[in-house]
């Protein structure tokens, strides 16, 4: 049938060993039939060492990059160690929420039932364009409207979960989404509100090069979408940050 795959080859652990770190984490990842996109977590996937194997392969990659632009990386000073720093601000930085488990994220039982509006924010967001590897710059602000059954968290790990979720390549409308269903699990409460607001440096660098444009995104769960009085109340509130 079109489209169909052919089925994955079975590998002795000899001879997954011998592949490169990434084609055996790949390998794993089809394995399990997993979706492994550009702003997937893969943490699961990799075996102690083997991080640190990819970070090699990737500078290896961009070893050659550099030499198919025709850099001269052997005299050139300013970019003898540029393939080196690129693969570790990729792997370990800006790319980390690929790679790692999300942060230990202490839960509190609402033991006196809180039930009002609150607000964190604003956030700084650095992630990148997963169309162009640009980065995006910007502020979340997130809203929850607990419930006597919600899970309270640390102010602080708002800001890790958003860290976690945005360090991937990425869109902005997929990012604010997936923050909002990693706290609508954790936390579940009756309402949630997120609003981003970023520079995309794919728009300011290249392409149209508009150094104004801004994109603001915003995703409502339960009583903000279902309340225009509390909406209204949320987002007034922002206009005053």
């Amino acid at each position: 049938m079109p489209g169909k795959t052919a089925p994955l080859p079975a590998l002795s652990a000899d001879e997954l060993a011998a592949l490169p770190a990434s084609e055996r984490v790949r390998y794993r990842l089809l394995a399990a039939d997993c979706r492994h996109h550009a702003n997937d977590n893969i943490a699961d996937f990799i075996e102690d060492g083997e991080l640190d194997e990819i970070q090699a392969e990737v500078q290896r990659q961009l070893q050659g990059v550099l030499r198919a632009l025709v850099i001269d990386t052997d005299s050139d000073h300013n970019t003898q160690e540029t393939a080196k720093r690129v693969a570790k601000m990729f792997v370990r930085e800006v790319f980390k929420g690929r790679y790692v488990q999300a942060p230990d994220v202490t839960e509190f039982p609402n033991v006196t039932r809180l039930n009002e509006l609150m607000i964190v924010g604003p956030i700084t967001v650095r992630s990148a364009c997963s169309h162009h590897l640009c980065p995006i710059v910007g502020r979340v602000w997130i809203g929850l409207l607990p419930n006597e059954h919600s899970n309270l968290i640390g102010l602080s790990k708002y800001a890790r979960l958003t860290d976690w979720i945005m360090s991937r390549p990425q869109i902005q409308e997929e990012a604010v989404t997936m923050l909002a269903n990693e706290l609508q699990e954790r936390v579940q409460p009756d309402g949630l509100g997120i609003v981003m607001e970023a520079d995309h440096f794919c728009m300011h660098w290249r392409g149209v090069k508009d150094s104004e444009s801004m994109m603001t995104n915003s995703v409502m769960r339960g009583a903000f979408l279902k309340d225009p009085n509390l909406r209204r109340e949320f987002l007034s509130l922002l206009s005053k940050k």
